[in-house]
């Protein structure tokens, strides 16, 4: 009986091999928009978009209002230019933390990296979302001088009156001194929401031209297909664990 049980909960584990996953519809997770207090709920074309959110204009997961906010303001009460006290963030290094938001804010086709989370302004995130190596590197050569106080940005800040503020005990250093290289920088920032991936492989672009359509797209088909391959297989191993499971059952009634 007790082989019985041990039986039952490897068959339960099997059965929920991509509980993870948000969806195993292909067509749902290429128009994907997280869920958060800012983003639509499907993405769709805007007839105009703020600054350097454009290139999401003809299919986005955002408003107008939503980029325009990503440029004037900080949102979610969100400060990346927290080191105030020893220099302030540069105008380029800053450029490229927008241009990021628009990203999260904007792109359709992060639903292959979508996970549930409970978070105050969002119920979703992105995790492990593959970052074109040239673009994690111009990210970090802009903005290696600059100041910040912790390598996680996400996890490690003290929160007060709803901003956020250096951890206890914590000092502002370089970049540089903080980040070992721009891998490191791009995957811990956001709590690896990103994973650093060479230019030669799939991987999502921050920077794009618009007009030529969203690169991404085709980056996030890929990998549905790699996730269809790994759902078929699971399958298989759980109907041959199924299998197994009732023969046993059988053979334990008949004795």
């Amino acid at each position: 009986m007790e082989f019985l049980v041990h039986l039952v909960v490897f068959l339960a584990l099997t059965l929920h091999l991509g509980d993870s996953q948000i969806s195993g519809d292909p067509e749902e997770l290429l128009n994907w928009c997280i869920d958060s207090d800012n983003h639509k709920s499907h993405p769709g074309p805007e007839d105009q978009l703020h600054g350097q959110c454009t290139p999401w204009k003809e299919r986005s997961c955002c408003t107008y209002g939503t980029t325009y906010k990503a440029h004037t303001s900080n949102m979610y009460n969100f400060e990346v230019n927290h080191c105030t006290d020893v220099q302030s963030m540069s105008d380029k290094c800053r450029k490229h933390f927008t241009q990021e938001l628009c990203f999260f804010e904007c792109e359709p086709n992060v639903g292959p990296w979508t996970q549930k989370v409970k978070m105050k302004t969002r119920r979703e995130r992105f995790f492990n979302v593959p970052l074109c190596a040239s673009d994690c590197e111009v990210w970090f050569s802009a903005c290696q001088d600059d100041y910040t106080c912790t390598d996680n940005w996400m996890l490690n800040f003290r929160w007060k009156d709803g901003k956020n503020y250096c951890p206890p005990e914590s000092s502002c250093k370089k970049f540089r001194q903080i980040y070992k290289n721009a891998a490191e920088f791009c995957e811990k920032v956001w709590d690896h929401s990103w994973k650093y991936t060479a230019d030669t492989e799939p991987c999502m672009r921050i920077w794009f031209n618009g007009t030529a359509g969203n690169p991404n797209e085709y980056v996030a088909k890929l990998r549905i297909e790699e996730l269809e391959a790994m759902w078929s297989h699971s399958s298989s191993t759980a109907l041959s664990v199924i299998v197994i499971f009732i023969s046993i059952v059988i053979s334990t009634l008949v004795l």
